[in-house]
């Protein structure tokens, strides 16, 4: 029967969030509910809240969680209860044209629960990407349920399921980023710091961490960032032409998403070099205006990435092994570890560049 849960509700734009009582429904075909053991407070929560995404209120914020399945609905075969889980926001369909030709990365027809969760007077809730997280249990797709090993840390490997994925999947999956390659990243924040970390576990020979905020940059050198560029007093293409003999990174990961960015990461990379654009942008953003001429010329790749470009049921599992094994530091990423209670006072921190994530522990 359905249960009733605290969850933290977003009712109105710029509004404070409220914690309510929420209503879980059984899952249906294809469902599962689960019981949520961490969530990271992530910008995209914030953004829900200021309207930012739609304005499809109530929202049932948090998505970046940890959980363990506790039930089932018919046809649900993937996962089980007991398991523990990262959940994720793209569960692929395995019908639409990019995943029956091998690229289930890309799917074009991810999917939720069918179900709406509600709070006690019947309103239904917009679950933050999906999830909904910032709860005691939530509904999800099953195909939103990646088995992890339950020995790792849920606060660490939950992160995977947004961010941190996010700019790994920047620097491996978009960025192709080889062994010896030079990489520039813009902006250090969790997803930039992620990117570098990616952009070291593959291997590459120098990797460049650029942004305003000596914190970040300091982050970002505990994560493997070689070389450090403070963009509030040096130009950033010329200072990555400097550390790069003159010749620009063979891959500049732009995870900031404004037009002065992209345009820097355009002009710093080598010739033949790739540009990944991993911040989110706002509408309004338009791309700079820049000569023709210089794109043909200077050749190479402008990429997008998507969710990191990652297949959470290879990516997650993959990762965590390497968390495990020390090869991965995901606990560099928990600035610090919260109660439901302290959501809002996260969402400041983070607005002020004060943590990578904060991280709600149910």
């Amino acid at each position: 029967m359905p249960q009733t849960v605290r969850g933290v509700v977003a009712h109105a734009k710029g509004e404070p969030v409220s914690i309510e009582n929420i209503i879980v429904p059984d899952p249906g075909p294809g469902e599962a509910v689960v019981r949520v053991l961490t969530c990271g407070v992530c910008h995209t929560d914030l953004h829900y809240r200021e309207g930012g995404i739609n304005d499809e209120f109530p929202f049932l914020l948090g998505h970046e969680a940890t959980g363990e399945v506790e039930t089932v609905g018919d046809g649900v075969t993937e996962v089980s209860p007991g398991d523990r889980v990262i959940l994720n926001w793209r569960a692929v369909c395995g019908q639409c044209r990019a995943c029956r030709r091998g690229r289930p990365w890309y799917c074009f027809e991810t999917h939720n629960a069918a179900q709406p969760m509600t709070l006690e007077d019947g309103t239904a809730l917009s679950p933050a990407l999906g999830i909904g997280a910032f709860a005691e249990k939530t509904l999800v797709a099953a195909g939103q349920c990646t088995k992890v090993d339950p020995t790792a840390d849920a606060a660490a490997v939950g992160l995977l399921g947004c961010g941190v994925m996010a700019g790994l999947g920047a620097a491996i999956n978009t960025g192709h980023v080889e062994r010896g390659d030079t990489v520039a990243v813009i902006g250090c924040g969790g997803v930039g710091a992620a990117a570098v970390a990616g952009a070291a576990l593959a291997g590459a020979a120098k990797v460049i961490a650029i942004d305003l905020d000596p914190r970040k940059l300091e982050w970002a050198t505990g994560l493997g960032a070689t070389h450090t560029v403070d963009a509030s007093d040096h130009d950033v293409v010329e200072a990555v032409q400097e550390l790069t003999g003159g010749f620009g990174a063979d891959v500049v990961i732009d995870a900031v998403g404004r037009p002065e960015t992209w345009k820097q990461a355009f002009y710093a990379r080598d010739l033949a070099g790739t540009v990944v654009l991993v911040g989110v942008p706002t509408p309004d953003m338009t791309v700079p205006q820049m000569p023709l001429i210089d794109v043909f010329a200077r050749g190479g790749s402008l990429k997008s990435s998507w969710y990191g470009d990652c297949l959470p049921s290879r990516d997650f599992p993959m990762l965590v092994d390497l968390y495990q094994q020390g090869r991965l530091d995901l606990d560099a990423f928990v600035t610090e570890r919260i109660g439901m209670d302290d959501i809002e006072a996260a969402f400041a921190k983070m607005h002020h560049g004060d943590v990578l994530r904060s991280v709600v522990e149910l």
